[in-house]
């Protein structure tokens, strides 16, 4: 997105590293993300959008130019690989969980997608990844019910947007509020649970809402599947935002995600990467987060 940009190559290179430094990689499992279709964009994205969207991202790949949507997302030569590659890493991994090759997984991708409505890119994303996979696990493979949590310091305004009132789709999310984009405060749709947070809300707040609101919620909805939306820009160390999380923070949420996975859903969780912008406190959180999914915490 251009140099300067908080959304930036280097963030999966922090992941990467921790990973190897820590010997964690060793217990993991890597694949490479094969793109997404149109057919599989557009269960979440309308038609008309993705053809719209796709056409002017081949554009600036052909000329070698960049564009920005909007203030905050730019688009570049490289950007519709990076987009449908990321689509298709959820896509992939959701057929891996339900096929039983793994048992959870994580997608460590950019961009990311929770802000993508279903009709515009907007807020550093084009696809919205994680929605894609729900309702490819929904329409593809068969299940009645599956739930997505977002603990991004960011409302996921486009997954709202896009299953607001899907009786098959219960989303769980936290976010600072007000803060971009300014919305969630009044849910869309019944099956949406948001929990907005007053900046510089610390890690037993959070633990306390999740416990007293997500927790009940997903246990009376007995997912299938549980996708996640794993924003880590709601540590204390970020400054896209005011929250303040730590790695024991991100632990124990997915620990909770994990037992109800367990209870309700086989274990199947698809966790797919959106925010987290101070390299040093995002490689660490997805470490702490990717050792509980593992079962190794």
């Amino acid at each position: 997105m251009g140099a300067g940009h908080p959304e930036c190559p280097q963030r999966l290179d922090a992941i990467a590293d921790h990973l190897r430094a820590t010997g964690l990689d060793l217990a993991l499992d890597f694949h490479e993300a094969p793109p997404a279709t149109a057919e599989q964009i557009e269960r979440a994205h309308s038609t008309a959008y993705t053809t719209e969207i796709c056409d002017l991202l081949q554009r600036l790949r052909d000329e070698g130019a960049t564009r920005a949507l909007d203030p905050d997302t730019v688009a570049g030569p490289q950007t519709l690989a990076a987009a449908l590659h990321a689509a298709g890493a959820a896509v992939a991994a959701t057929d891996e969980v339900i096929a039983g090759r793994a048992g959870s997984a994580f997608c460590a991708v950019r961009p990311p997608g929770h802000h993508a409505t279903r009709d515009a890119a907007m807020g550093f994303c084009f696809f919205n990844n994680v929605a894609i996979a729900a309702r490819h696990a929904l329409d593809v493979h068969g299940l009645q019910r599956v739930a997505i949590v977002d603990f991004d310091v960011h409302h996921g305004n486009g997954t709202e947007d896009i299953i607001a009132g899907d009786e098959r789709v219960l989303m769980c999310s936290i976010f600072q509020h007000p803060l971009y984009p300014y919305s969630g405060a009044v849910p869309k749709g019944p099956n949406m649970v948001n929990l907005p947070l007053a900046p510089y809300t610390r890690g037993p707040a959070v633990r306390e809402a999740v416990e007293a609101q997500w927790l009940p919620a997903l246990e009376a909805f007995r997912p299938e599947m549980l996708f996640v939306s794993a924003g880590f820009d709601a540590h204390r160390e970020d400054e896209l935002g005011q929250l303040g999380l730590i790695e024991a923070d991100y632990a124990w949420i997915t620990q909770r995600l994990v037992e109800v996975a367990e209870r309700h859903a086989r274990g199947r969780i698809v966790s797919c990467l959106e925010g987290g912008y101070a390299l040093g406190a995002l490689a660490r959180s997805v470490a702490a987060h990717l050792r509980v999914l593992a079962g190794l915490a």
